[in-house]
């Protein structure tokens, strides 16, 4: 017995009459060089879900870093309500600015071939008491920046000058470093540097 086998090109009145005919083989239009080359649209949706699934991720692990420090920074101010509002400013700086990078960048500039190693949440001494703020670290320079502005009244209470309090130290006047674990807390450490300038040294005491 002779079998036969029909091969035809698919189309929409074809693919409805002969799906279900054992003895006809349907294979697929060909394709033009145009429509190959055009963009698929579910492609361009899987590259904009991964694309904003990385932004997530990247923002959750902010938060996740945020909280932490909110809370050893609860353990250690007199004030944790004040601390808790001043990480939170902070962390939302860091996220509307497009992160650690450009924050420091907007606070501070930028020398030339100048990169940013670390940014970290601590406590500066000073004559008032600890002021919460964020120390970066980066090739060239130490700089301190408060998380929230700091009012002064020269004369009146009616004037007064609000302004962050920032502290710069570039590495090649630093004279000496020296960090100090808390023993009953080793994630809280104790930096004190000093910086010579002319006759004079100014030192500065970092809670971390």
């Amino acid at each position: 017995m002779m079998s036969y086998h029909t091969e035809i090109t698919v189309t929409a009145s074809t693919t409805s009459i002969n799906s279900n005919n054992p003895y006809v083989y349907i294979s697929p239009a060909p394709v033009s060089p145009a429509e190959a080359k055009r963009p698929n649209p579910m492609d361009r949706i899987y590259g904009a879900i991964n694309h904003y699934g990385k932004k997530v991720e990247e923002a959750t692990k902010q938060a996740e870093t945020m909280v932490g420090n909110i809370r050893n920074h609860l353990r250690v101010s007199s004030r944790p309500a004040d601390a808790a509002i001043a990480r939170l400013i902070q962390g939302t700086k860091v996220l509307t600015s497009g992160g650690p990078d450009k924050l420091f960048q907007q606070t501070f500039g930028v020398f030339p071939g100048e990169k940013l190693l670390q940014p970290c949440a601590c406590y500066i001494s000073t004559n008032s008491g600890p002021l919460i703020g964020t120390l970066y670290i980066s090739t060239k320079r130490l700089a301190f920046c408060s998380d929230y502005p700091l009012c002064h009244h020269p004369f009146s209470l009616q004037q007064h000058e609000c302004v962050y309090y920032k502290v710069i130290v570039l590495l090649d006047q630093l004279s000496n470093v020296s960090s100090v674990t808390n023993g009953l807390n080793p994630s809280e450490k104790r930096m004190q540097l000093s910086q010579r300038m002319a006759m004079s040294s100014l030192y500065g005491v970092f809670l971390i």
